[in-house]
């Protein structure tokens, strides 16, 4: 394929990213955050630090951005719900300061609409419903909020599930994560089983109703990293209608080297599993501390297209992959 038709495919794809840790670093002073602090920068202006800004957005054809709202990643968080709103405040300064850009997306055809009128789209979402500190009322006020996915937990437990780090204690979800899982369902948010216990994933399969997505993980045939996905995992998935985003943590990626390639071979063994319908991208961009090869940033995300096109991926897998079966899930579960 000629660079020029393969810049094409790329711009005229719409590209979606299920996750970004990206308010964190413009969260002034937020605990532990992996990337430095771009508070006084905001998100308008390309800067040098961390992963994701507009101008890379932009440079990356990224269509619809999904931002990461959460607690401090302590096993006990203080201040959970007052720390993921201020991070909510800080997601919608940002799109008024950028309104010409970025917009907030509630739907499926809000995320048409915005790529319509040439703007990104700005999806929100929670990592570790930890946030809610136990009350479904807190729940229904982020969705009036915005929020359109919600993960059950970060890796620690909480009052809701057995986060990855508790695989050992075998505990699923409590009866409160059963309710949590039956609301999201009601509410119309997508359940995002990133970071869950196997446990807690085999019993939100069990709960959930339509499809569930893994926004950040990747294939543990591949790497062999807890967070990672069992091919088990991938074909349940699958089965509900399911979507897993890639993940670009390198420890995920690959025990010894990272690179765009070990990210494609991920994508590979998943369409082998399952068929191209359910894999999709999940960065984690400004979560992680270091990056694949030619994945450095956002501005890079044209490299997973130049990469699946030299794999002989047609046009429509490669468009299913960077979007189109996330946009699926979208409007499938959000409206």
């Amino acid at each position: 394929m000629s660079e020029e038709r393969f810049e094409t495919l790329h711009r005229d794809a719409l590209v979606v990213d299920t996750h970004c840790d990206t308010l964190k670093s413009l969260y002034p002073g937020f605990p532990n955050a992996p990337t430095p602090d771009r508070s006084a920068e905001g998100l308008g202006a390309r800067s040098e630090k961390g992963h994701v800004d507009i101008p890379r957005l932009r440079e990356g054809g990224v269509d619809c951005q999904v931002f990461a709202i959460s607690a401090v990643r302590t096993p006990h968080p203080p201040y959970a719900l007052r720390t993921a709103l201020r991070m909510l405040d800080i997601f919608y300064r940002e799109c008024d300061r950028n309104s010409g850009d970025m917009v907030p997306a509630t739907s499926a055809s809000a995320i048409r609409e915005a790529v319509k009128e040439g703007k990104i789209a700005a999806l929100l979402s929670v990592e570790g419903a930890e946030v809610i500190e136990g009350d479904l009322s807190a729940l229904r006020m982020l969705h009036r909020l915005g929020v359109r996915m919600v993960g059950l937990t970060w890796s620690f437990r909480n009052l809701l599930a057995d986060g990855v780090l508790e695989n050992r204690t075998g505990g699923g979800l409590s009866r409160l994560g059963v309710e949590v899982v039956e609301e999201l369902n009601r509410l119309g948010v997508v359940v995002d089983v990133s970071h869950l216990s196997d446990a807690g994933f085999w019993d939100v399969v069990e709960v959930a109703r339509g499809p569930v997505v893994a926004s950040h993980s990747n294939c543990r045939d591949i790497c062999s990293h807890p967070r990672n996905l069992t091919d088990r995992m991938i074909e349940a998935l699958a089965e509900r209608g399911g979507v897993v985003g890639m993940n670009f943590a390198p420890s995920f990626v690959d025990e010894h080297r990272a690179t765009v390639e070990r990210v494609a071979d991920h994508i590979d063994h998943i369409v082998d599993l399952v068929g191209v319908d359910h894999v999709g991208l999940g960065s984690d961009f400004d979560g992680i501390r270091s990056t694949p090869q030619g994945l450095e940033d956002v501005s890079r995300m044209p490299n997973i297209t130049r990469e699946l096109v030299r794999r002989g991926y047609s046009d429509g897998d490669v468009e299913a992959v960077l979007g189109g079966n996330h946009l699926r899930v979208f409007e499938k579960v959000i409206g």
